[in-house]
């Protein structure tokens, strides 16, 4: 049995941050990662990249380059499922019944597709839509002949999804959503409303506040989809089902254990959960949110990537707190670009501040609380999130300028002089920088 000081379940951003930020502290440790893909790590968020045929897998995809490993000095077991964690023993079983040691382990699982109830999923012609071998096979199924796609599920996946299906051309989509509109987990009505119209431009069916009850199988090849009921009792012929509903943490592994779960595996500022030497981040854990002030599972390639950081630090003998994180997100598809963090769809208790969508389709909309801001949305011009996004990360009084935060143009060189001196002295807008690109990836 192979026994290391430093064990990581997991292959993307979190595991990946892990690793940098504990050679960092141990140049020397014995170091393994595990992971049940056979890849190194590529970007997620870039699938709906590869299904439209933008990018190559083994030229734009990866993370970081292919020698990472060799040159961080990991040893790698992909395309290896770990089955049982055993706390006692400090092993992870192995699905060909291996086993490997650790003196300090880090779980960075992830999340799993969630698959609504329904008849039919064995079918030929569904799939799911977050990994790189989901988006081969619904490749290889575009490039069969599938013609008609229903796409179950109207968020961020969901739009991922229908955006590289319409950018691929030639190909009849409905989208159906649960809920009254589409994207309602990462921007308000105002903006969901625009972001369906825009659909429509496009041809794209968009059907809400119904599910999809069951999929039925082509008259002419039992196997196959050949269509799906809606809770209506509409039937709508296919050849193609994405499941894209959105992920939940991947917790088989801690369930009967110590480790205290409750939405995600609960770690503390340190990212250690409750069993020592074992530590938690990305989409499994839930971890500090600055905004409501308590622990929360935020799926989100940016977070997942500071909170393996810190991790690798505190499991290299360090002692570094997580400042926490909050929702963000940002996407350009159907030509609209957008990002929200925070509180951006408020209660009655909150003051909001909106300005009219413009002339240039351009919607923008903050949100304060007790003179900070604690939410945004911006659509059409993101420009501004890295600004407003430190503002509400650093919970800067913004009373004084507040009337300025929707101008067009704002940023860094419209904040008072104090403050902008201030930021420019800690290193400038680089963290700005980095949010953006990583809140474009996600």
């Amino acid at each position: 049995m192979a026994r290391y000081k430093y064990l990581i379940v997991g292959n993307s951003a979190g595991g990946i941050g892990a690793v940098e930020a504990i050679r960092e502290g141990d140049s020397q440790g014995s170091l393994a990662l595990v992971s049940d893909e056979p890849y190194p790590a590529y970007s997620r968020p870039a699938i709906s990249e590869f299904l439209m045929g933008e990018r190559d897998f083994d030229d734009r995809m990866y993370f970081r380059a292919p020698d990472f490993y060799d040159r961080h000095k990991v040893e790698r077991y992909l395309g290896a499922r770990v089955t049982q964690l055993d706390l006692e023993g400090r092993e992870v079983v192995l699905e060909n019944g291996d086993r490997l040691g650790w003196e300090r382990l880090l779980l960075a699982t992830g999340g799993v597709p969630i698959t609504p109830r329904m008849d039919g999923l064995e079918l030929n012609g569904v799939h799911r839509f977050t990994t790189i071998d989901h988006a081969r096979n619904i490749d290889a199924a575009l490039k069969q002949g599938a013609r008609r796609v229903v796409v179950v599920g109207g968020g961020l996946i969901g739009c991922s999804l229908t955006s590289a299906l319409i950018q691929r051309g030639g190909v009849e989509v409905v989208m159906v959503e649960l809920l009254d509109r589409a994207l309602a987990a990462v921007m308000d009505a105002t903006a969901s409303a625009m972001v369906e119209a825009r659909l429509r431009e496009l041809e794209v069916r968009v059907v809400t506040g119904h599910s999809v009850a069951g999929i039925l199988p082509a008259s002419s090849d039992p196997s196959r989809v050949g269509a799906v009921t809606l809770s209506s009792g509409e039937e709508i012929p296919c050849d193609l089902v994405g499941v894209a509903v959105g992920v939940a943490p991947r917790l088989e592994l801690v369930r009967e254990t110590p480790i205290e779960v409750n939405r995600g595996i609960v770690v503390d500022r340190y990212m250690e959960t409750t069993v020592p030497g074992v530590f938690a981040c990305g989409d499994v854990a839930e971890a500090y949110d600055f905004i409501y002030d308590s622990h929360r599972v935020v799926a989100i390639w940016p977070n997942a990537y500071i909170g393996g950081r810190i991790a690798g630090l505190n499991m290299a003998g360090g002692h570094h707190e997580y400042d926490g994180c909050t929702a963000m997100n940002s996407f350009s598809y159907f030509d609209i670009a957008l990002a929200s963090a925070g509180l951006f769809d408020p209660g009655a208790e909150d003051s909001v501040q909106t300005d009219t969508v413009n002339e240039n389709g351009v919607y923008k909309k903050v949100v304060l609380r007790e003179g900070r801001l604690v939410g945004f949305l911006l659509q059409g011009d993101i420009d501004q999130a890295g600004v407003l996004f430190r503002l509400m990360r650093d919970r800067v009084p913004v009373v004084d300028f507040q009337d300025r935060l929707l101008e067009d143009g704002f940023g860094l060189v419209s904040l008072p002089r104090p403050l902008r001196d201030a930021w420019l002295g800690d290193g400038g807008m680089g963290y700005e920088g980095s949010l953006a690109g990583g809140l474009a990836a996600k």
